[in-house]
């Protein structure tokens, strides 16, 4: 970053100024001067060997207060607010109490203020949950983010698209989400439960994978999951991830973009299935004995058994597998033999 740079620099030349002021104060006039555009010059060029140095260390300080600020709940912050009130006002009226004896003065004033807030700060802040009334249900507005519903973490094919870097953007766990799971892995129910505690690994897995962020907000007002989970997805910008078709129309017609898994999952799914019959113009042979190999429209590879003496001539074949690879699809087929006689 120029301006960390820029500002390494100028310390390093005030720091060779300093000294040589410092030294010119016992030397001639003549030989300061020159001492001192000696030491700012050198200053400054040990600025700039350690520039670099200091300005990735720079970046990785704000790169952890970012996301320790990213991390804040509005409860946080209220209880905190909280504590540093109580704490001032408490050393306000400890100072004028103790003002009268001789041995109190401005100092002790500071390490009251220091101690007070330390332990009311520190309190509030490990009790935010009971300052829930004091915070604003406020968000930040994060464009890209994607927010994570409660039966697409149970699902478990997220973990997947996270795997295969698919899953860009900032990841948001809502707080409610997380007390929705919680709430089913303690219930009675053996169903409940195993879905609950699903839930709760598939998020143990995905935080290894990726960072995650909790979003402690809530609206007691909102009466469902689905509709905290729309206003929220409305409020900071961001796209639900979920299966849940119903809440998808809904989430649509408030202009919520929604992210359905199965929808892309039968997007995605193999248009040719076994069983189905395809016309294709064997072109070469294959690896096999008298085995033909032609191509689709799309370029898929379509191996034939026995088609090669076919070859040049289009040709009905029967599918019998279709195989995805890590170079593309691959469909395995042999001769329909009421179409094609030899």
């Amino acid at each position: 970053m120029l301006p960390v740079r820029l500002f390494v620099m100028l310390l390093g030349l005030l720091l060779g100024w300093a000294a040589g002021r410092a030294l010119a104060a016992v030397q001639p006039t003549e030989l300061g001067y020159v001492n001192t555009l000696s030491l700012m010059l050198a200053g400054m060029l040990s600025a700039l060997l350690l520039a670099p140095r200091i300005e990735g260390l720079s970046q990785t300080l704000l790169t952890r207060l970012s996301r320790w600020y990213a991390g804040l709940s509005p409860r946080t912050v209220a209880a905190a607010t909280f504590g540093l009130i109580v704490a001032l006002l408490l050393s306000v009226l400890l100072s004028s109490l103790l003002r009268s004896l001789p041995f109190y003065n401005w100092v002790w004033n500071l390490v009251i203020t220091a101690v007070l807030g330390a332990f009311f700060v520190s309190f509030a802040v490990r009790n935010a949950e009971a300052f829930g009334l004091l915070a604003f249900p406020q968000v930040r507005r994060r464009p890209g983010s994607k927010l994570l519903d409660s039966n697409v973490i149970i699902d478990g094919r997220i973990l997947e698209l996270a795997r295969t870097g698919f899953l860009d953007g900032d990841i948001v766990v809502p707080g409610f989400i997380l007390r929705e799971l919680q709430t089913l892995s303690d219930s009675h129910d053996a169903q409940k439960r195993t879905r609950g505690k699903r839930g709760l690994n598939v998020l143990e897995e995905l935080r290894e994978l990726r960072p995650l962020r909790v979003e402690d907000w809530d609206d007691p007002a909102l009466p469902t999951t689905d509709d905290k989970l729309i206003r929220l997805a409305r409020d900071t910008g961001a796209r639900i991830i979920t299966n849940d078709g119903n809440l998808g129309k809904i989430a649509r017609l408030h202009g919520v973009q929604i992210l359905s898994i199965h929808e892309a999952a039968v997007a995605l799914k193999p248009q040719v299935q076994a069983g189905d019959h395809l016309t294709v113009t064997i072109s070469k042979g294959g690896q096999q004995k008298d085995q033909g190999v032609g191509y689709l429209e799309d370029g898929t590879m379509v191996v034939v058994e026995e088609g090669l003496k076919f070859r040049g001539k289009p040709t009905r074949v029967l599918v019998v597998n279709n195989v995805q690879t890590n170079v593309g699809r691959m469909i395995f087929a042999k001769l329909d033999r009421e179409e094609n006689q030899p």
